[in-house]
């Protein structure tokens, strides 16, 4: 049987310290051994048992439960202040084959597999390489859980692609104690497995598109996610290249997304006319403390796989582009440990002229994170025409009333189909400022204000945006929600009252979700 372990606390905190935030009792369920039973199916289900028991234990003592993987959220969106359970120790993987299709799926089998949520993206990565198989896109690293990604919605910049959530193609949750609590979902229009693989799980069928698109990026309140089916593709390459352009052309391009016909193009990345092919994944780096007329610019182009290709890694652990958390660190080790003192190198410092270029899998140029300290961070979508527009009236913020010790980046990102996926337009320019945790002084406003700031600046200037679920934002801002989803919002939450019960909607509630008026 899997076991648990509970550990009585007074608080939890994230990754990168944005907390601590209150908890009475933290579960830590392994798994059964494989040689007391060798079937993963069967310690898959098992764990599904002690899940549940979990949830009555919480229920009975009329507490709240809430999971998480890997702690990467910047807020409080994965807590709950009485129980919450961690996932990390729960990483079985299935492949699926032929035999467990659907009649009428359009799926090749060969490409899907289950994973159990506390599988990070990193072992997803390595298994499926392993079958010779890649993840379309991930985040910028490679430490989230795969059900931590797809609750918050991370993107990574795949301009034809979408967010991690996108290439899910089946939920199993776990949303309740009772026999029937265990649930799995697919949408009616594709659907993917068949109902006698789906009865092993011993969950109950549910193929509905809409309550699938909402449980998408569900936030954690539509119930324990267990098990994730994803669509992999047969594995390839990426070739990066880093470059130095106008700000103006990196502009223009993030606005027409027009590749082919750019001032801007790589000899090497052309076609037979000599014009621009268009890049797997495109994203801009901005210094608003610099008067630089350049910046730099990172391009993607996907390519087949073939061996033998250098190892990409020299490259990669050197690159100051890779992480924009760690660039900001890397700038500010040599200084006094004053803000003030870094912008005003900041200023005076042009980012370095580059032109790497390396290649590699998907899995090896988002490697690692390598900075794990407390850090910040604050990501909008916008619409891409709106991108440059919305930069410089948040770099120009950052410099009037900051300063404010990040640097910011654009990336670029397909429409997702998730109902409250802040990846909502057609194409998203993700505008992110990363850096380092300050404290609020005299002359510094404080976090939570800055992040207020840049709301009312793009509210004042018509441009609409969301805000990435993960990140540090001012969430308390007054009907924040409804002014980026409008009527989405109330679609989630009319979808995630029919799945749960009532006692189960307030269980799997927490702060986050009754802050931003996604939960009474």
């Amino acid at each position: 049987m899997a076991t648990t372990k509970s550990k009585f606390l007074k608080e939890w905190n994230t990754l990168h310290k944005n907390g601590p935030f209150p908890l009475k009792i933290l579960y830590q369920t392994k798994l059964e051994g494989e040689r007391a039973m060798p079937k993963k199916l069967d310690r898959y289900n098992d764990a599904a048992k002690e899940i549940q028991r979990l949830i009555k234990e919480t229920h009975v003592a009329g507490d709240g439960f809430r999971a998480y993987g890997s702690a990467w959220s910047m807020n409080n969106i994965a807590s709950h202040k009485d129980r919450m359970h961690y996932n990390g120790f729960m990483n079985i993987s299935l492949p699926i084959n032929a035999s467990d299709c659907h009649a009428n799926s359009n799926y090749d089998s060969s490409n899907l597999f289950l994973f159990e949520c506390g599988t990070t993206i990193k072992e997803v990565s390595e298994i499926l390489a392993e079958n010779g198989k890649s993840l379309k896109t991930s985040g910028a690293s490679n430490g989230q859980t795969l059900a931590g990604c797809i609750s918050t919605g991370v993107h990574g910049s795949a301009l034809d692609v979408g967010s991690v959530q996108d290439y899910v193609v089946g939920l199993n949750l776990i949303i309740g104690s009772n026999d029937d609590d265990i649930v799995y979902i697919e949408r009616d229009s594709k659907p993917v497995l068949s109902n006698e693989f789906v009865n092993k799980l011993n969950a109950r069928i549910i193929r509905d598109d809409d309550l699938f698109h909402a449980a998408m990026v569900g936030l954690g309140g539509f119930g324990f996610i267990h098990g994730i089916v994803i669509e992999a593709e047969p594995i390839f390459l990426l070739k990066r290249y880093v470059k130095k352009i106008s700000k103006t052309t990196a502009y223009e391009l993030a606005e027409t997304m027009d590749f082919e016909n750019a001032s801007f193009t790589i000899p090497e990345e052309t076609n037979s006319n000599g014009k621009g092919n268009r890049p797997y994944h495109y994203k801009i780096f901005i210094n608003q403390y610099s008067n630089d007329p350049d910046c730099v610019v990172e391009l993607m182009y996907k390519k087949p796989y073939v061996e033998p290709y250098p190892d990409p890694f020299p490259v990669i652990k050197e690159s100051l582009y890779r992480d924009l958390i760690f660039l900001f660190v890397k700038l500010a080790e040599n200084l006094p440990k004053s803000i003030p003192w870094l912008v005003k190198r900041l200023r005076n410092t042009i980012l370095p002229k580059v032109d790497d270029q390396t290649t590699g899998m998907l899995k090896e140029i988002f490697w690692d994170a390598p900075y794990q300290g407390p850090a910040f961070a604050c990501s909008f979508g916008i619409d891409h025409k709106d991108g440059p527009k919305a930069m410089e009236l948040l770099g120009k913020l950052t410099r009037d009333e900051g300063p404010i010790p990040g640097i910011f980046a654009m990336r670029f990102v397909k429409q997702s189909q998730g109902t409250i996926a802040f990846t909502k337009f057609p194409i998203t320019c993700m505008l992110e400022i990363d850096g380092v945790l300050w404290k609020e002084t005299r002359k510094i406003m404080s976090l939570k204000k800055f992040s207020k700031r840049m709301i009312e600046v793009l509210k004042e200037n018509n441009i609409p945006f969301t805000l990435h679920w993960g990140k540090n934002s001012d969430w308390a801002f007054p009907e924040l929600v409804e002014h980026m989803y409008g009527d989405h919002a109330n679609k989630w939450i009319a979808q995630r009252k029919s799945l749960l019960s009532e006692d189960m909607y307030e269980l799997f509630s927490n702060k986050f979700l009754k802050t931003t008026g996604l939960a009474p």
